[in-house]
């Protein structure tokens, strides 16, 4: 295999953004590490918050990356925006409480919440303007070019054009249109959350007085207008403010500007003062929704004036004001994203069955799961590996099977008209015990978890609503069987959520299995989960907040233990992001002893890897692709004897302390070694891969010599499809 050549650094520093190819800008700040420093030296850290925008930046480069499809680089630019959304609303609302609130506690690299916010901000304009070049400048040429979809500005519209749009504007648009006020007599409107609003400044023609008036922009259900029957389109902001006379007939309208606030979600909850958790997340759901501003977007043209209106009314600073370059929410660029236009679309890729789940469909000889996970643990690996015919297919198994006597599993997220949740409830009504633990403190799902918890209540489902203090996280589900005079325990154990969804988005693994130390171990669990039950105990699960973070400690020092006695340590880590001190100190520790350790880490991680003494021997990479890496494996060499773990749980002080997690150990030598296969994989990719380097630069890999080379997902879709054609092989990792 070809070695992996490294682009050449940029440094960035007081410079505008550069795009090389296989570059990225850099957020994080690096700082010289003295070797004699202690491993709490803050140097040794990257910041939290830059390296999550770092991981932005190597999203929204797929968004220039010419190698993909023109269509999915227009995905990628509409997630770099709702990530950000995202980051505005938890992160920098977080900091933005911690200023006001005076809390003085230094974060991991040593920095105030000030100086976050600071650092941030900065980081975020470089960013800011990069996005609106991609979409002016790049995407919105090259989609009239190559597809024939063109996003005009209403002012460069022909006469009849604009005739067509103002007629348009009075059937469809202008009659749920509500203009608001703001006057001694009318106070400031309400502004929802992530809302695009026109600010309008008006004259009276006789007395010459100015007003300013407010208007909501619709666009749940047409941002882009299109044009007759064409595939070409004007933002509905531009038909709305071109036609705004309309609205205030009597007045002269001095200008129109576009603007969009963003609302903090980041609030408290006293739980421990909560009689009721459901009610405590719908006054959260409330609260929310008139939480704080934290951020306001303008359109560059927005005069001062105006500015300084919205500043003054929204109690915000000059910090909090974001300038666009062009149309602002580029969240809606999914709707081009999501044409059918297969030649501007990755390849499709349907989900294989695994071989051993193939003995089934409508045939008479059909296999229950059942009878297949008695001959053996299952791995299944999604989007590879379908998720329909192997996780969805064991719960509707179960709920239909007459032997099954109890199911139980936690939720933390689902799909719209889970076929999940309807086989839960098929299940209670044919008179089976079911008990879901319906996690209602997952972000942002909030309010569709409540409903479904009461959707499940109401078909005689056992519901309960998480543990006060701690957020459910983990991805179980416990299935009992009577199988003559016993009852059989079946479990699947994933890192990934019950969602049919985002099965075919993410990347994630899951172990079905009928062992009855595991089955003994997701009955404990339950009855800590459902009941009070605290001081359970686990004989192959690793639990957090329980024994999890000791049992990795534990891991981690085996290998320093080996490599001091046989030079074997070996550590492979995949998951999602990396910011625990504790383990990261642990890691520093190993390093120094000479363990051998790649971390495979799609977002932030604030250890910095190559650093002389500290981890000379540690590296570091992120892959970013179609799919969303979500799977967590965890691999220790253990001096030839691996021992391999997956499950729920990333590296960061939240999934150890704060959240109710679970990891288990795979046993099945061909389930290891296919897991160890696939690490390998990832750690030899040449064309997706970003490597982390000292100073905090991503580095994109390519192939040598210009040989064309596939990325570990196109790779893993190929073992998927050989997979479901022979048996499982053995293989070792080195």
């Amino acid at each position: 295999m070809d070695t992996p050549v490294k682009k050449d650094i940029v440094s960035i520093e007081n410079a505008e953004p550069v795009f090389f190819p296989g570059t990225v800008p850099r957020a994080t700040v690096p700082r010289t590490v003295p070797r004699r420093a202690s491993l709490t030296d803050a140097r040794l850290y990257f910041s939290r918050e830059l390296s999550w925008l770092d991981f932005n930046w190597r999203v929204l480069y797929q968004a220039t990356d010419s190698a993909n499809p023109l269509l999915e680089r227009v995905r990628f630019l509409s997630i770099t925006v709702s990530n950000l959304d995202e980051y505005f609303r938890k992160r920098i609302g977080g900091l933005k409480r911690q200023t006001a609130a005076g809390v003085h506690r230094l974060s991991q690299d040593g920095r105030s919440a000030g100086e976050q916010l600071a650092m941030s901000r900065t980081a975020i304009q470089i960013m800011y303007s990069r996005l609106s070049d991609v979409w002016e400048k790049e995407l919105k040429p090259e989609l009239a070019r190559a597809a024939g979809i063109r996003i005009l500005d209403y002012k460069d519209l022909s006469a009849a054009r604009k005739q067509w749009l103002h007629d348009y504007f009075s059937a469809n648009i202008f009659p749920i249109l509500t203009p608001l006020a703001f006057d001694p007599g009318h106070p400031f409107p309400f502004l929802s959350n992530m809302s695009l609003s026109l600010a309008v400044t008006l004259r009276h023609p006789n007395r010459g007085t100015e007003h300013f008036a407010r208007l909501k922009v619709p666009t749940t259900d047409e941002r882009w207008i299109r044009l007759e029957k064409e595939n070409t389109f004007v933002p509905v902001e531009q038909v709305i403010a071109h036609n705004i006379e309309d609205l205030f007939r009597g007045m002269d309208v001095t200008g129109v500007y576009a603007f969009r606030v963003t609302r903090n979600a980041d609030l408290r909850r006293d739980e421990e003062e909560a009689d009721d958790l459901i009610a405590l997340i719908s006054d959260e759901l409330r609260e929310r929704r008139f939480a704080s501003i934290v951020r306001l977007e303008v359109e560059a043209k927005t005069p001062k004036s105006v500015r300084k209106l919205l500043m003054r009314e929204l109690t915000l600073d000059k910090n909090d004001v974001y300038e666009v370059h062009g149309d602002l929410d580029l969240t809606h660029t999914s709707f081009f994203a999501d044409f059918d236009m297969p030649e501007h679309r990755f390849e499709s890729w349907d989900p294989v069955t695994p071989l051993r789940l193939l003995h089934g469909g409508e045939s008479k000889d059909r296999r229950s799961i059942f009878d297949i996970i008695k001959s053996g643990d299952v791995l299944v690996q999604h989007p590879y590996e379908s998720f329909l015919t192997s996780t969805l297919r064991f719960i509707e198994e179960a709920a239909e099977d007459p032997s099954v006597v109890a199911i139980k599993q936690t939720l933390y997220r689902t799909s719209s008209r889970s076929p999940v949740v309807r086989a839960l409830i098929g299940a209670a009504e044919r008179g089976k015990q079911v008990a879901v633990l319906v996690e209602v403190k997952a972000r942002f799902d909030e309010k569709n978890n409540i409903e479904w918890g009461r959707m499940l209540e109401k078909h005689g489902v056992h519901v309960t609503y998480g543990l006060v203090g701690l957020k459910t996280h983990t991805k179980t589900t416990l299935v009992i069987r009577r199988e003559g005079k016993r009852l059989r325990a079946y479990c699947h154990i994933g890192t990934g959520n019950y969602n049919p969804q985002t099965a075919n988005l993410y990347t994630d693994v899951g172990l079905l299995t009928c062992s009855k130390d595991l089955g003994n171990d997701i009955i404990n669990l339950f009855h800590y989960l459902t009941g009070y039950a605290p001081e359970q105990h686990y004989r192959r699960l690793l639990v957090a907040p329980r024994d999890m973070r000791k049992a990795f400690i534990h891991l981690i020092r085996n290998e320093v233990r080996l490599q001091q006695e046989k030079g074997s340590g070996r550590i492979i880590a995949k998951m999602n992001a990396l910011d625990d001190a504790e383990l990261i100190r642990e890691l520093y520790r190993a390093s120094e002893a000479g363990v051998e350790i790649d971390l495979i880490v799609r977002g932030h991680c604030t250890l910095r890897p190559g650093l002389p003494r500290f981890s000379e021997n540690i590296r570091v990479i992120s892959i970013i692709g179609r799919f969303l890496e979500h799977s967590r494996i965890y691999y220790f060499k253990n001096d030839g004897a691996p021992r391999v773990f997956i499950g729920s749980a990333d590296w960061q002080r939240r999934n150890l302390d704060d959240r109710v997690e679970a990891i288990v150990e795979i046993d099945d030598a061909v389930l290891k070694a296919r897991l160890g296969r696939t690490l390998q994989i990832i750690l030899e990719d040449q064309k997706s891969a970003w490597d982390l380097k000292p100073d905090g630069h991503y580095i994109l890999r390519c192939a040598s010599n210009g040989k064309k080379v596939i990325g570990v997902q196109q790779a893993l879709m190929k073992r998927a499809r050989l997979r479901h054609e022979q048996e499982e092989s053995s293989w070792d990792i080195e």
